[in-house]
């Protein structure tokens, strides 16, 4: 899977507060809670953010609540893969539930600037920032992992799998 897309950039320890405010929890819609991503922290983000964009942060990305809403209202909004020095362990798992594709790509997240355009492969965990030629490698995700962001998430993966 070859995704192709423009940077937007956060720091250490983005909650999912912070990714989906609380106040926004009564509902479930994807779009609902997409009109709403990153609000708190980037107002421009839902008003600028284009089908196909790359969110890139820094450590412990998702930390905070264990809801769902937060990796939702990312994928809703458009973003096609999240890039971090680390991520949150639940948020990891939900966001693989529902399937938006993560790589953890350790300190060269440091490298990548908002406004940046990545080209980023999936399968074999290569990030090219194509703004500055520089190529960064991330373990990529299991071979399942991939089949289940291909299906959407693991209901998807999971349907499919029984015919």
């Amino acid at each position: 899977m070859i995704l192709e897309g423009t940077v937007w950039k956060y720091g250490d320890n983005v909650d999912t507060d912070v990714i989906i405010p609380a106040r926004y929890l009564n509902t479930a819609e994807p779009k609902e809670l997409a009109a709403h991503c990153m609000e708190d922290l980037d107002p421009s983000f839902v008003g600028k953010v284009k089908a196909g964009d790359i969110m890139v942060a820094e450590k412990n990305f998702g930390c905070g609540s264990s809801r769902e809403h937060a990796p939702v209202a990312i994928k809703a909004s458009g973003i096609t893969c999240v890039i971090a020095q680390s991520f949150a362990r639940i948020f990891y798992r939900n966001a693989i539930n529902i399937g938006l594709p993560l790589l953890e790509l350790g300190d060269a997240v440091k490298q990548i600037r908002s406004g940046d355009s990545l080209r980023v492969d999936l399968s074999t965990g290569t990030v090219e920032n194509r703004s500055t030629g520089e190529v960064f490698s991330a373990p990529p995700l299991p071979g399942f992992i991939q089949e289940i962001a291909k299906a959407g998430g693991l209901v998807n993966y999971v349907r499919g799998c029984r015919g």
